[in-house]
């Protein structure tokens, strides 16, 4: 899967290890669709097989409640799926930024497909931003994102980017994990954008929180509690063999070794300790390919500790 990392684009910095397509700010739909990878369709067909039961064994039997879903431009095939399945096309995501980006002040900051097509994102900054003590900048962005494989509802859902690191952190809010549109129903995206409006608030709930994040100090034995928490680790003193290498890297991420780990904001605070455990998902943490690594980050386990370091570090406060 490593070497369909490159349908992505960017602008500013490159956000996964300078993978894929440089862009210019302001680059309309049109281009990003080309240099993301999105500029193809989600085609469907029957699904047919051969029996050797048969006599005339070419010809095919129909399947009626199943589709295969695959590429307009490679004819690759994607999954098969229910009839009553609703494709949500790689284009739409981008279509769902345009007046955003042209009248709403957001600016598109990375799009593109995980896994040969089966996921797509887009991923754009909003206007919302604010600098903790030692001018630790963080911003807000809005990620959209579908899945054609049956993996993931088309999910909208606010997100905050440490700048220093590129580490990224779900915004929690009203919504509770951002809008999720079931493929068993039609994607509006107009009743989505509706919906999302209710938690635009959310983001100064959520800074509030990293504030008194970056406020509260946490000594060596608290770090080390935090951690075995997290893994899901007792109280003794010796790691879990299956855990070791990965608690002893976030703790070093803490300590020192993370990237902005120095700032006022981290350095021996409960807002650094979680940002360990971010920077250890979305840049540390062993994966297959960075298909795999966004893929965990955004929607799978990643993103599910991630939640859980947020919620243990609020409890710290």
């Amino acid at each position: 899967m490593a070497h369909l990392v490159h349908q992505m684009a960017y602008v500013n910095n490159p956000p996964w290890h300078g993978i894929g397509n440089r862009l210019s700010e302001k680059q309309p739909i049109e281009v990003w669709a080309s240099q993301a990878g999105m500029d193809w369709h989600i085609l469907e067909a029957p699904v047919e097989f051969r029996s050797e039961g048969r006599r005339n064994v070419s010809a095919a039997i129909e399947f009626p409640e199943k589709k295969v879903l695959y590429r307009s431009d490679t004819n690759v095939p994607l999954s098969v799926v229910s009839n009553r399945y609703n494709v949500v096309q790689p284009r739409e995501i981008l279509e769902f930024y345009r007046d955003l980006t042209e009248v709403a002040g957001f600016e598109l900051e990375t799009a593109g497909v995980l896994k040969g097509g089966r996921k797509c994102w887009a991923l754009a900054r909003t206007n919302q931003s604010t600098s903790l003590k030692g001018n630790d900048e963080m911003r807000g962005y809005l990620l959209l994102a579908t899945a054609c494989d049956g993996t993931l509802a088309t999910v909208a859902k606010f997100t905050s980017v440490r700048v220093v690191c590129n580490n990224t952190l779900e915004v929690a809010t009203r919504l509770g994990g951002g809008v999720k549109v079931p493929h068993s129903t039609s994607f509006n995206a107009q009743a989505v954008k509706n919906e999302l409006g209710v938690a635009l608030s959310s983001w100064d709930d959520f800074m509030y929180q990293m504030k008194q994040l970056s406020q509260r100090k946490v000594n060596g034995s608290e770090a080390e509690k935090f951690i075995r928490r997290l893994f899901d680790v007792g109280d003794s003193f010796d790691y879990a063999p299956t855990n070791a290498k990965a608690m002893q890297l976030v703790q070093e991420l803490f300590e020192g070794r993370g990237r902005g780990a120095e700032l006022a904001s981290a350095k021996g605070t409960a807002f650094g300790l979680l940002n360990s455990v971010t920077e250890f998902i979305d840049h540390e943490r062993r994966a297959r390919s960075v298909d795999f690594r966004i893929d965990s980050a955004w929607f799978g386990q990643g993103a599910t500790l991630k939640a859980k370091a947020l919620d243990l570090a609020i409890g710290l406060i």
